[in-house]
């Protein structure tokens, strides 16, 4: 049938004369060489080359069941936006704040058949394994590969189920309809972006098209990232589905574009690794080796935006890298992830820092900080997110992470930490020993962070940090409640007479940020005070009235004004962080539970990384094996 389609052959297609013999032959030997002679050139990765080399099954995984997929690597290519006792509620305005004690029993102690709704989690399965089955298959990978990542001694050391006894289900009915909500509104975001804007990387909801950009250099489908762990957690499995079917078959990761590494790293990495921990589904296999350098210098600091202060690198960009470099390594076996991370951690702790505090500009070059501007919010937030994180994360191992984040918090509270004639907390901004009285929205994301990090303070300082957490909280609830939509602006300021609203045109602005309802859902977990939950709906009905339009959500350009005007984007981080902190918000407490997952900037979940407890597992794989 192909030589019909040539020029001058015959119906026979037997006339074909010499020299077009030997250009046919030519296409097709180069065609064969190009297919089958790649093979020689692929990485020297054990898992690509067995994916090209041989048909293997896939084999079932049902999430919560301790399923045996071992030796699972996710190889991302490159890495926000400047960025138990119940306490008894208190009165409107009160901070003073009870812990809850969350106690930690043994890795690997909760009971692997906890009740789960399976029928909403079941992935596809190809062939059934029995028991025993299941057991050898375990221990030829233990004896093959003892030191890759197992997937079933990651579920081992789990201390609870991902998504709890029954999906997170709250126990009265009123929570349970609030919740129901939340899962409504992600459905209609997300059924809207799939009907006008499948594959591009946000939905523009007025004008109902897709939008691209340039910040991810190239890359497409942000949404679909971003909404992965999201949907999951929902119980949303159509949608699911739809979404990693795109991921496998269309997503394009050989862009040459300049991306932010930031957002491709919280977004794309992020969201790969946690669709990856908890589904056990290999979404996608990405070569790590593009990953490794990243156009870095050798201390791992040279990422930069080209507006940033003479070329500078910036604390965020470089400093929210670690939780998903860890993994990466994790998964990959391949130490370059976390040596890079490594780098940057020395060379923070040896430069000095005014006043204990990190500015948010670093030269790549002298390795100096280029001007001392400090900010928790925009430019700086992350960073500080990041070490609590890093040491909740490592089981409490991580003491280097630890002593930096402790001594920062001390520097922050000397120097940023302040109160407003009427006693509100908050947090301002330094450039060079001069305060601006100013807190942006992205820095009410402190609340939480500060919340999660109270129990592993010193002893004296453990209610003096949850107090601080709900102090701030609070402030940022007030730049809600001063607002005409009961949304808050881009930044808030404290001076000439004002507190916690924008006096400036350019801050009025609200772009469905998640900060202030992340410390909410912090905060509920952390103490279960219910005005938090009543906080959060009174988002989600501000949400309702002013960010809903026919198709899709959309932020606004004025959140002091009645009659809004929408800024036509419905963002990935509204799907990914805003309705997700919601939706747990009204959650019980064993759906991803505190004690086993952290949550990257971009509200991807991410487990605890037990080492003593992976290593036993794996010594128990090797005996079974022998």
């Amino acid at each position: 049938m192909v030589f019909r389609k040539l020029p001058g052959v015959s119906a026979s297609g037997m006339g074909l004369r010499l020299s077009q013999k030997f250009v046919f032959l030519l296409f097709l030997s180069g065609l064969v060489t190009l297919c089958f002679g790649a093979l020689f050139f692929l990485p020297d990765s054990v898992r690509l080359k067995r994916i090209f080399l041989s048909k293997t099954e896939t084999q079932p995984v049902t999430v919560g069941s301790g399923s045996e997929n071992d030796a699972r690597e996710a190889h991302p290519k490159r890495a926000k936006e400047q960025e138990r006792p119940r306490a008894v509620a208190s009165a409107k305005g009160e901070t003073s704040t009870k812990l809850k004690s969350l106690s930690r029993p043994p890795a690997g102690s909760h009971e692997a058949t906890a009740a789960r709704a399976p029928e909403d989690r079941t992935l596809p399965r190809s062939r059934t394994e029995s028991a025993s089955q299941r057991a050898t298959s375990a221990a030829r990978g233990a004896a093959a590969a003892p030191d890759t990542f197992s997937y079933r001694r990651f579920k081992g050391c789990l201390l609870k189920p991902p998504l709890g006894s029954d999906s997170g289900k709250p126990g009265d009915p009123a929570t349970t309809e609030r919740r129901e909500k939340v899962k409504e509104m992600m459905k209609f975001a997300w059924d809207n972006y799939k009907l006008y804007a499948w594959g591009k990387n946000e939905l523009r909801p007025l004008t109902r098209n897709g939008h691209v950009g340039n910040m991810f250099g190239g890359l497409r489908g942000a949404s679909i990232i971003d909404s992965l762990d999201t949907l999951y957690i929902m119980g949303l499995m159509d949608e699911y589905n739809d979404a990693k079917e795109w991921v496998k078959s269309s997503l394009d990761l050989n862009s040459n574009g300049e991306a932010s590494l930031f957002e491709v790293n919280i977004r794309y990495v992020g969201g790969l690794l946690s669709a990856y921990y908890l589904t056990g589904e290999e979404v996608r296999l990405i070569d790590p080796n593009s990953l490794s350098d990243g156009g870095a210098a050798p201390d791992g600091t040279s990422w930069s935006w080209g507006w940033a202060s003479a070329g500078s690198s910036i604390l965020a960009e470089f400093g929210t890298l670690h939780l998903e470099f860890i993994h990466l390594t994790e998964l990959s076996s391949n130490p370059i992830y976390t040596e890079k991370v490594m780098n940057i951690r020395k060379v923070l702790n040896k430069i000095e820092k005014p006043h204990g505090l990190y500015p948010n500009f670093l030269s790549p070059v002298s390795g100096n900080w280029v001007q001392h501007h400090v900010s928790i919010g925009g430019l700086g937030d992350s960073f500080y997110e990041y070490l609590i994180k890093s040491y909740l994360m490592s089981d409490k191992t991580d003491d280097d992470a630890k002593m930096m984040y402790y001594s920062a918090l001390e520097a922050i509270e000397a120097n940023l930490v302040q109160k407003s004639p009427s006693g509100l907390t908050y947090m301002a901004e330094w450039r060079g020993g001069i305060l601006d009285h100013k807190m942006g929205h992205l820095a009410c994301f402190s609340g939480g962070m500060i919340g999660i990090g109270a129990d592993d303070g010193a002893p004296d300082k453990r209610q003096h940090y949850l107090d601080l957490a709900a102090e701030i909280t609070h402030t940022c609830h007030e730049s809600y409640t001063r607002s005409a939509t009961k949304l808050g602006p881009e930044a808030f300021r404290f001076d000439a007479g004002a507190e916690a609203t924008a006096t400036r045109l350019s801050d009025r602005y609200y772009i469905l940020r998640p900060e202030v309802i992340e410390s909410y859902m912090y905060m509920w977990r952390l103490t279960h005070d219910p005005k938090y939950r009543e906080w959060g709906w009174e988002a989600v009905e501000a949400l309702e009235e002013h960010c809903r339009v026919e198709s899709g959500f959309s932020g606004i350009r004025d959140v002091y004004t009645m009659t809004v005007g929408h800024d036509n984007m419905q963002q990935s981080f509204f799907l990914s962080e805003t309705l997700k902190y919601l939706y747990l918000l009204f959650s019980d407490d064993d759906l991803l539970p505190l004690e086993d997952w952290v949550f990257n900037t971009e509200a991807h979940p991410l487990p605890v990384v037990r080492k003593s407890c992976l290593q036993d597992e794996a010594t128990q794989d090797k005996t079974l094996a022998e």
